[in-house]
């Protein structure tokens, strides 16, 4: 089954990337992807009708062996999102989660941390592949309330036994998250871009190796050792400069003096909180101003929590705005396995399994790129009456209107009248403002 045109078009600058038979086959395996029941290559090709078109064959090896980067292809993505972001700098969330798998036999597969099985008393392993992921946060017109995350980038951690039996140099997540930053700032050296990450990949280690043009907000832990700018150098003093300056109360004992009542709305959620905030440097980072901010909720038995942005200049309801828009990654994780398959490929060569699931997170970014310029359009032409009262389309709604515009071919019908500007940037997610 064909994929509609509007949405074929948004694909077009992937066909520099590629040769023309592969490109043929990637827009094959797209349009399979999103029809399929199963999400592997036998089922793909099955949903897009392809079987008799060319030996199968053909589409495993557009994983295995065919030449295209895959990315090149997400920084063709993320060419697609940047008209609908607005001046100022590019916001991005980087997270890993985990895919499951099973087989012996799948490339780079090994027992990682399972987040959603695990509490805070018992961490529970399972067996799968761990994808360290960059995406770009943005807001589109239908929907200006929402802040979704479109992947992007993305790198395969690979633990030790699972590096030692593959012959690779082990690499630490923290440094996976280095290395996707340093690629998009020489790939885009005159964009600014600001990254919201948790505390795993918000250490010194991390805050260390920023390439410029990169800000950072995070977490911090309440025992953190915070210092003063160093002071000036005075003429005649000998003597190497020192690199410190006096030291500051921790995160913890901030709070234990007095502290502003303030109450905040981050991402849907309304907080009373006791706040507090400084600028101040950490120990092995003394020539990076930060500010940071202590908070001690006063209701829903949550623990007390420090933060810190690379922004020395903004206020403390900014730094927490900032970090509350990291969920939107949690939601494209959660959207992609649920809808998409995520874990459901199971390829077993190395740059097969490299590019499959990546490839499900990058259609998850054309879905709704293409959902923000035609499909909310023509949602409208396909209403369900069983939702008279939701606000907004879930992903899930923007995937079962693209199946059915495109089954049903109705992408001709005259658009409806909206009641704002739909243009690319109307609806841009401000770095200056609360969401």
């Amino acid at each position: 089954m064909a994929l509609v045109p509007s949405f074929v078009a948004l694909l077009q600058p992937f066909a520099e990337l590629m040769t023309a038979p592969t490109f043929g086959n990637f827009v094959t395996l797209l349009s399979g992807w999103v029809f399929a029941e199963r999400r592997n290559v036998t089922g793909l090709i099955e949903a897009a009708g392809a079987v008799d078109r060319k030996h199968f064959s053909v589409y495993h090896r557009f994983f295995a062996t065919a030449r295209w980067s895959l990315e090149e292809l997400g920084f063709a993505v993320l060419a697609l999102v940047l008209p609908w972001l607005g001046e100022g700098s590019v916001l991005l969330a980087l997270d890993d989660t985990l895919a499951r798998k099973h087989g012996l036999k799948v490339y780079g597969a090994g027992m990682h941390h399972d987040p959603l099985l695990s509490s805070r008393r018992q961490a529970i392993m399972n067996y799968g592949h761990c994808w360290v992921t960059l995406g770009v946060l943005v807001r589109f017109p239908f929907c200006c309330r929402r802040v979704f995350c479109l992947p992007i980038l993305f790198a395969l951690y690979l633990n030790r036994k699972s590096a030692a039996k593959h012959r690779r140099v082990y690499r630490t997540k923290p440094e996976l998250a280095v290395e996707l930053a340093q690629r998009l700032a020489r790939r885009f050296p005159h964009h600014r871009f600001h990254r919201v990450a948790d505390s795993a990949y918000g250490g010194e280690s991390v805050l260390g190796q920023l390439p410029p043009g990169f800000d950072l907000t995070s977490r911090l832990v309440l025992d953190a050792r915070l210092h003063e700018a160093p002071p000036l150098r005075q003429a005649g003093t000998r003597g190497r400069p020192p690199r410190r300056g006096k030291l500051l109360p921790n995160p913890q004992q901030m709070l234990a003096g007095r502290a502003r009542r303030v109450t905040l709305e981050l991402y849907g959620r309304r907080d009373r909180v006791r706040l507090t905030d400084v600028e101040a440097r950490v120990y092995k980072v003394p020539d990076r101003p930060l500010r940071v901010v202590a908070v001690d909720p006063l209701r829903g038995g949550r623990p007390r929590q420090a933060f810190y942005s690379t922004c020395a200049g903004a206020s403390a309801q900014q730094v927490l705005t900032w970090y509350a828009l990291r969920w939107a990654i949690e939601v494209t994780f959660h959207d992609t396995k649920g809808c998409l398959g995520l874990e459901e490929p199971q390829n077993w060569t190395p740059l097969a399994v490299r590019r499959t699931a990546p490839l499900a997170f990058l259609l998850y970014s054309l879905v709704l790129l293409w959902y923000a310029a035609e499909g909310h359009r023509l949602a409208a032409v396909c209403r369900r009456p069983w939702y008279p009262h939701k606000p907004h389309a879930s992903f899930a709604d923007m995937l079962a209107t693209l199946r059915r515009v495109s089954a049903a071919d109705i992408s001709e019908l005259p658009r409806q009248a909206e009641g704002w500007d739909n243009a690319p940037g109307s609806c841009s997610l401000s770095l200056d403002k609360a969401a």
